[in-house]
């Protein structure tokens, strides 16, 4: 197994398992060029969080890609999380976060009990050898965390991430099984989490924000890459999701 489908797999088994996720959805990716067999787009459900895996290996290519995004439930202020691991030829890139569920700039103590605590892996990374910053824009940075961590990497350097992920996710799994406390929401309900959700989802998997997509466009086809989207737009929302307004 190459590094990047342990590192995927060890982290999506952990949140599954703890956060007891049953299968929704195993749906088998081909390529658009070829037709062979490329991945696969896995949907996972539970109480408390939906996992959306998506992993695509294109020896062709020499790419190696694995996606997970775990989201909390729309009238949740607990933050999503997710792990890009990538291998493009001989270099390998991450993608790590919490993502934050409230305006980060109008509720200071959110911050303070939700992404502080992971200030000190944050830095852990940073002194890494072999990890660069990955070219992202301005406002692909804005859609996330202060806290994201986006490298690129030798193989050395990501091999090395192992315990950095771990702290993010343990932190993150505590705050899923445990509670954000109400007065750190300043009164804002569920509906308006819901919706802020909603809005956010269509912002960070927007194709115009993010240029990845044109790339699995290519390799998927438009509709199935659109499909991954939009399962990444909705997934744990259900009813509560309401109208969709994020387009093609």
């Amino acid at each position: 197994m190459s590094l990047t489908a342990d590192l995927a797999n060890r982290t999506a088994g952990r949140i599954i398992e703890r956060l007891d996720l049953a299968e929704v959805q195993d749906v088998e990716l081909t390529s658009a060029i070829d037709g062979s067999r490329v991945g696969s787009h896995r949907v996972l459900a539970g109480d408390r969080a939906s996992l959306v895996y998506v992993g695509m290996t294109v020896e062709a290519f020499g790419l190696d890609s694995h996606m997970l995004f775990a989201f909390t439930p729309p009238e949740s202020a607990v933050p999503h999380f997710t792990l890009d691991a990538v291998l493009a030829g001989p270099h390998f890139a991450f993608h790590l976060d919490l993502i934050p569920r409230l305006d980060p700039g109008a509720h200071l103590a959110y911050l303070e009990h939700c992404f502080v605590p992971l200030t000190g892996a944050h830095a852990a990374a940073g002194r890494i050898e072999g990890l660069s910053p990955a070219h992202l824009s301005p406002l692909q940075w804005q859609l996330m965390s202060s806290w994201m961590l986006a490298h690129r990497a030798d193989e050395a350097g990501f091999a090395a991430i192992g315990p950095v992920v771990g702290a993010y996710l343990d932190h993150w799994l505590g705050l899923v099984t445990g509670a954000i406390p109400p007065e750190l929401l300043d009164g804002i309900d569920a509906r308006r989490l819901s919706d802020r959700d909603e809005r956010h989802r269509a912002a960070v998997f927007n194709p115009a924000v993010d240029p990845v997509w044109a790339n699995v466009d290519r390799l998927l086809g438009a509709e199935v890459s659109d499909s991954i989207r939009r399962s990444l737009r909705t997934a744990g929302r259900g009813a509560a999701g309401g109208h969709d307004r994020s387009g093609p």
